[in-house]
């Protein structure tokens, strides 16, 4: 039986590197994060949420005896982007990567979403990355900093598109021409820019989010997936450490998908919600809604 939750790189890959992870309290973030902790880096991690960041720090630094920042940042707002920068720079004297990792999505027929809701997607996931992508960028280009490392969570259907999960679809995909756009003008300031593209990793808060209630387990993502299951975390962690690490000083303006063959198989992560009833989507909508 294979183990797909080893770790990959050696033990001091990381060794001196100081890592933001947006979104970095929960979920993926959280499991990319322990792993950079293992790896010797420092990392800071955000999200509005203050107190759960506090939780997962506290924890992390217990497991791995490593540091890591927690820090409130709501990545929509430009002032609030440039303080956590500068409060990651009092802590740590430097950063060396920006890990783009917060993200927002729901699952909705488009014309039930108002204009509110489309925006409020697009801010979290394409002005979102936009705000810290620009701060860390003009930070280092002043400081004249080479070595750094932005890496970008988009999705498979940043490319395919996607039905009924249009702003996140657009979104993703405005965020995969960013990274392969300034791959190319801000090498020449020694900064590289990836991207991974995940695909079905379960994790509590998103999935519940977009599959609420019995969907979960009236959609079997699992049957999806060509090579027949679903990505262990420890999987996601290693080829972003890889990403942030100077082993992969050749790899620039690249984008990695990580999903069993997933997106070949059927283009459209959430295509298949057609067969969906309207009296269904009424019942998820009060789902959702309830859970705000």
């Amino acid at each position: 039986m294979t183990d797909y939750t080893k770790k990959m790189l050696r033990d001091d890959a990381l060794e001196g590197k100081v890592i933001v992870v947006t979104g970095g309290g929960s979920g993926l973030g959280k499991a990319m994060t322990q792993y950079f902790l293992e790896l010797g880096a420092k990392v800071a991690i955000t999200s509005r949420d203050l107190d759960k960041l506090k939780g997962t720090a506290a924890e992390l630094e217990k497991s791995t005896g490593g540091r890591c920042l927690p820090i409130a940042c709501d990545v929509r707002s430009y002032e609030q982007v440039e303080s956590m920068l500068k409060q990651v720079i009092d802590a740590f004297g430097k950063v060396d990567v920006l890990l783009n990792n917060a993200a927002g999505n729901f699952i909705s027929p488009t014309e039930r979403l108002s204009a509110n809701a489309f925006d409020t997607i697009i801010d979290i996931v394409l002005k979102g990355t936009k705000n810290c992508t620009l701060a860390f960028g003009k930070h280092w280009i002043d400081k004249k900093q080479a070595n750094t490392v932005v890496l970008n969570i988009v999705t498979t259907y940043a490319w395919t598109g996607s039905a009924y999960v249009v702003p996140s679809a657009t979104a993703k995909a405005g965020v995969l021409a960013m990274t392969r756009s300034l791959a190319v003008e801000w090498a020449k300031y020694g900064m590289r820019f990836n991207a991974i593209a995940p695909g079905p990793f379960p994790t509590k808060g998103a999935w519940d989010r977009l599959l609420p209630g019995d969907l979960k387990d009236k959609i079997d993502m699992v049957k999806k997936v060509p090579i027949g299951r679903l990505g262990e975390h420890q999987e996601l962690a290693n080829l972003a450490a890889y990403l942030v690490s100077d082993f992969s000083a050749y790899v620039n303006g690249e984008v990695i998908t990580i999903d069993g063959g997933e997106w070949l198989k059927g283009a459209g992560q959430f295509n298949l919600l057609d067969q969906i009833p309207e009296e269904l989507w009424d019942q998820l909508e009060a789902m959702i809604r309830s859970k705000k």
